[in-house]
């Protein structure tokens, strides 16, 4: 292709641009007026951005030539940031340092758009959002690998904040470090469950390095980042904000390394199609309890994606395991109510921690 070739499509392009900027001038124009007739109401409405981006993905989905549709997602996800700041100013907590996972996830869910704020505890991400300092929180639930998030459960139990969304974040570990050869790393530090993720790559490549578990990978990064010899397990975000260099990408040991995140708030989403409700539910501690709790879902054609039983905290004469449970469907479903209201008649204790949109990829 000649370079006269070359300059007409730039200019095709630069003319797109232009329009492009000005079909987004106009969007945030629509937005501030649905802004105002909204009166105070919330920005974020978590079913109408689920919508959009899952409208955005079946047409991205469907092009043969043009943007593939995670990277359509992606862009438009940030539109949606863009705009929904203009409605209001959006505060989020998340288990901290800077550099974390639950920092990527909640850039992914909310673009970057928000003021996303660390905690150094599960719990202070929770007392954040309950006291009003956020507007919303975004804690770890459940990993591919290692299971759920207890302490994340056990908050749920007692929390005022319902669930309004999940992120589910595709988990890719790296070895961060600034020496110039593997082999002279002498100790890696990293959180405890992205060490176990690594564990085989670790035991092939570095057997002989001394394994270290600290508070965070964000945490592990600062230190990698002043040791000689030392390298961090963590993700891509830690090794720009330190200044590390990846020597390895995704030594995890499963490709598929996921961890599930919660959206927290005072928000409830509308029902958008694709929703699931969590609940949680104690059983009475006698045979066949439990099997006769559940009945109900089947009963009325329910589908319950997964049940994670905890040791409950109050323990009674009556029980002593709660049940927290992922039904398919939003509350308001004349199938899903109508389960939910046998449950609460049948269970000692119930809750309903939220209805919301299915994650979208």
């Amino acid at each position: 292709m000649s370079a006269k070739e070359i300059g007409k499509l730039r200019l095709a392009i630069d003319a797109v641009d232009a329009q492009l900027l000005a079909l987004l001038n106009r969007r945030a124009a629509l937005v501030r007026k649905v802004g105002a007739l909204k009166g105070g109401a919330p920005a974020y409405r978590p079913e109408r951005e689920a919508e959009i981006l899952r409208r955005v993905s079946a047409h991205g989905a469907g092009a043969r030539d043009g943007m593939p549709a995670d990277s359509a997602v992606g862009v438009f996800r940030e539109i949606i940031s863009a705009c929904r700041a203009l409605e209001q100013d959006i505060r989020v907590s998340y288990l901290g340092p800077q550099g974390t996972f639950s920092e990527q996830a909640v850039r992914k869910h909310f673009g970057q758009r928000v003021a996303a704020e660390p905690a150094a505890t599960i719990d202070g991400v929770f007392r954040s959002a309950e006291s009003g300092a956020t507007q919303f929180a975004v804690a770890p639930a459940e990993n591919s690998t290692d299971g759920v998030v207890g302490r994340t459960l056990d908050l749920l139990l007692t929390t005022p904040l319902t669930i309004c969304g999940e992120v589910d974040l595709r988990v890719k570990q790296n070895l961060l470090s600034r020496v110039k050869r593997i082999g002279e790393i002498k100790k890696v530090y990293s959180h405890a469950q992205s060490l176990a993720q690594c564990n085989g790559w670790l035991g092939q490549n570095l057997p002989g390095a001394q394994r270290i578990p600290v508070a965070s990978n964000a945490e592990a990064a600062r230190r990698a980042a002043k040791e000689k010899g030392a390298a961090a397990i963590a993700g891509e975000a830690a090794a720009a904000l330190y200044k590390l260099k990846v020597m390895a990408a995704g030594i995890e040991d499963n490709p598929n390394n996921t961890t599930r995140f919660l959206v927290l708030g005072q928000v409830e989403p509308a029902p958008t199609g694709r929703d699931r409700t969590s609940l949680v539910m104690s059983a009475e501690n006698k045979p066949g309890a439990v099997h006769a709790l559940l009945s109900p879902i089947a009963a009325n054609g329910v589908s319950m994606c997964r049940i994670e039983s905890r040791p409950a905290r109050a323990r009674s004469a009556r029980w002593e395991y709660v049940f927290f449970i992922d039904l398919e469907g939003h509350q308001s479903d004349a199938r899903v109510a109508a389960a939910i209201a046998e449950l609460k008649a049948r269970a000692p204790f119930m809750k309903v921690l939220g209805s919301y949109p299915a994650a979208v990829s």
